[in-house]
């Protein structure tokens, strides 16, 4: 548990010194975060959670590795800032999820995800040596993370990170952006029904669509008008058959996961259900009363281009007020792991709106017939979640389809494992193009936990759309860890 950037850079030189592998996590949201060979040093980031600086003119937080989204959240709020929240939740390490992984969330569409919101970077590489990127290493502070010639930040995270094989990142800086709100979040309720009342230029809204090319139209009109604060197909992740029912049970605090059944049989419950199949959620957030106004006029507009409409049972005050919250702060990702114990993303269709949209459903429908087997819970097959915008606040959204399992039970898990097999093989027969995320984690460790077996590696490599790209990161890899003290989630091939 080391304290300071001085303590990482001693543990770093002895572990090369001695060939022992290393690695540091912050928060552990995820198994990718732990060691997957034996006799690996795990260090443990809790200890260095300070935010260094705050600076409210230029719109930027300076952190170490243990400081999480509501925390950082909460003190930029206090200077009218707000921060991206990465999917997994404001439990989880800003600077993890900016230097080592993904990043995405709900923000991605005023605020971009962390990927773009990273500034400076302070570098415990794998060798030891401390390495400071953009304007920080020339000394002109933290407010650039780039410099001319190539990208560091390519060099060391890459698209989805390389989730802690790639040396130690002890400090970063992160861009904050606008927050036109209250100095902290007016939280009342009982768990979990928690919600938040803001003022007027705040909108909470579900909305749903005759199909999915008007789904995605929706979402390049959104992106082309500017309007929106956070946009997610968030509650779907509770299942197409399930979600305006798991909503009733999570914004009510006397009803448990055991009043399930019973709810799914109220007439209301079933018409909401079916109205909301194709929906996601937006907050609108006004800077000022006529900003608001705008984007209230621009997104109706929409929606009557489109044909889609705002789901009104979610318009309840509760509701929205629950919604509100939920997206703004993020801090309700135990429900990921409320049906079973155990969940995970398959598919994931990382592209354009309407090329998610279009498969949607045949992979749903996929789904849905695997979950008759008994492996998986039975939730109607479209589980697909993720943003409402990627990169530049539009372009992209993830299709992850949420696949909820008993991870103590080994018939879920290996049917679950199975299922997982056959979205990969249907990708590959219909040449879905951004899908796999299955097997995101798989390319670096096995279902045993281990390192996935170098053959089985160089066989994912070869066969992926841009093998050279595996070459080219074996050369970083040799000059960067010429000890190999990281693990495989650097991925590389040889040949």
């Amino acid at each position: 548990m080391p304290g300071n950037t001085e303590e990482v850079q001693a543990i770093v030189k002895l572990c090369n010194k001695y060939k022992i592998k290393y690695k540091a996590s912050s928060t552990f949201w995820s198994a990718q975060g732990y060691p997957s060979e034996d006799n690996t040093i795990q260090l443990d980031m809790r200890r260095m959670d300070r935010i260094l600086e705050i600076d409210e003119k230029n719109m930027f937080a300076v952190i170490e590795p243990g400081v999480i989204a509501a925390t950082l959240q909460a003190e930029a709020m206090q200077v009218g800032l707000n921060t991206h929240i990465p999917g997994s939740g404001c439990s989880c390490s800003v600077l993890a999820s900016a230097t080592s992984y993904l990043g995405s969330g709900p923000g991605n569409l005023y605020g971009g995800w962390y990927y773009e919101n990273l500034l400076g970077v302070e570098w415990v590489i794998p060798t030891g040596e401390i390495f400071k990127t953009g304007s920080l290493g020339s000394g002109c502070g933290w407010f650039c993370g780039e410099g001319p010639g190539p990208s560091m930040k390519g060099v060391f995270r890459g698209f989805l990170g390389a989730k802690g094989s790639m040396g130690v990142f002890t400090k970063c800086a992160i861009k904050l952006f606008a927050w036109p709100g209250p100095k902290s979040l007016p939280v009342k309720g009982i768990v979990p029904a928690y919600r938040t009342t803001l003022p007027d230029n705040f909108k909470a809204y579900t909305v749903a669509f005759p199909s999915w090319k008007a789904w995605a139209d929706a979402a390049y009109s959104i992106w082309d008008a500017g309007i929106g604060y956070l946009a997610h197909r968030q509650f779907n992740m509770f299942g197409r058959d399930l979600k305006y029912a798991m909503v009733k049970i999570l914004t009510d605090p006397t009803k448990t996961l055991g009043d399930l059944e019973e709810i799914l049989e109220d007439p209301e419950v079933q018409k909401v259900t079916e109205e909301s199949k194709r929906d996601f959620q937006i907050i609108l957030v006004g800077m000022t009363k006529r900003d608001i106004e705008w984007q209230e006029k621009a997104f109706d507009e929409i929606l009557n281009k489109t044909g889609g409409w705002k789901v009104e049972a979610m318009n309840d005050p509760d509701v929205h007020d629950w919604a509100l919250l939920y997206l703004l702060r993020l801090g309700h990702k135990n429900l990921n792991l409320v049906f079973g114990g155990g969940y995970d993303g398959a598919f994931g269709f990382l592209l354009p709106a309407d090329y998610g949209a279009s498969h949607a459903e045949e992979a749903g429908e996929f789904k849905k017939e695997w979950e008759k087997r008994g492996a998986m819970v039975e939730a109607g097959g479209d589980c697909m979640m993720g943003p409402i915008g990627g990169q530049g606040g539009g372009g992209t959204c993830l299709w992850e389809n949420f696949t909820c399992f008993d991870s103590h039970d080994k018939e879920s898990t290996e049917g679950t494992l199975e299922f997982f097999d056959a979205c990969t093989k249907l990708s590959k027969e219909k040449g879905w193009v951004g899908a796999g995320m299955e097997k995101w984690n798989s390319a670096a460790r096995g279902s045993d936990g281990r390192t996935t077996p170098k053959e089985e590696r160089d066989r994912i490599h070869r066969s992926a759309p841009q093998p050279s790209v595996y070459r080219y990161q074996r050369k970083i890899k040799e000059v960067f860890n010429p000890n190999d003290c990281g693990d495989e989630y650097f991925e590389t091939l040889d040949d």
